[in-house]
């Protein structure tokens, strides 16, 4: 009898812990060989660059997409539309400085996903948690992935991070001035 319940328990833990363990393969994004491009718009026309990633993987159950997470080296960011004879610099500048992503503060952003849905073959809705200037929100997005590459597409709110410079919504009567609350990154990565 003291066996038979031994045996029971040990039989009831194994299964336990079977039922908490995460399946999944965790694959390391290629840094050096995945890019993250931005889009800012304002009422005069829009600026682009890049940032680079610090670190990211994607979490892998079978052939299914199943987690993720990022984090981007904010001091890192660069304008590509303007020369440097132009001004590049200072756009810089502005946007590691404080009116912005406030750099020298809060060096790292990072996206964590909370929830992956498949869309279709390749397809997967993503809900995430953001986090920039340590203020987190969450952000949805589709990511495709083929093979050992992805691609998102993403829409950030600026102003839910704190980032209010020349918003038409907390800054009246600035007219062509404004810029956009919404900008628009796009992800490919490689892992």
């Amino acid at each position: 009898m003291k066996n038979s319940v031994k045996i029971l328990g040990l039989a009831l833990v194994s299964l336990l812990a079977f039922s908490f363990t995460v399946v999944g393969t965790k694959k390391e994004v290629k840094v050096s060989k995945s890019s993250v491009v931005w889009k800012g718009y304002k009422v005069a026309g829009s600026h682009t660059g890049t940032i680079a990633l610090k670190s990211g993987s994607l979490t892998f159950n079978e052939d299914q997409l199943s987690g993720g997470t990022f984090t981007v080296n904010m001091s890192s960011i660069n304008v590509t539309d303007i020369s440097s004879d132009k001004g590049k610099g200072k756009l810089e500048g502005h946007l590691k400085s404080a009116d912005f992503f406030d750099v020298e503060k809060f060096p790292e952003a990072t996206l964590v996903f909370t929830n992956v849905t498949p869309k279709g073959k390749n397809s997967f809705t993503v809900t995430a948690n953001m986090t920039i200037k340590g203020k987190t929100n969450p952000v949805t997005f589709d990511i495709s992935v083929y093979g050992n590459k992805a691609t998102a597409s993403l829409k950030i709110d600026r102003t839910g991070f704190g980032v209010k410079y020349a918003s038409k919504n907390f800054f009246k009567g600035i007219a062509d001035k404004a810029i956009y609350d919404e900008f628009d990154l796009v992800v490919d990565l490689e892992f």
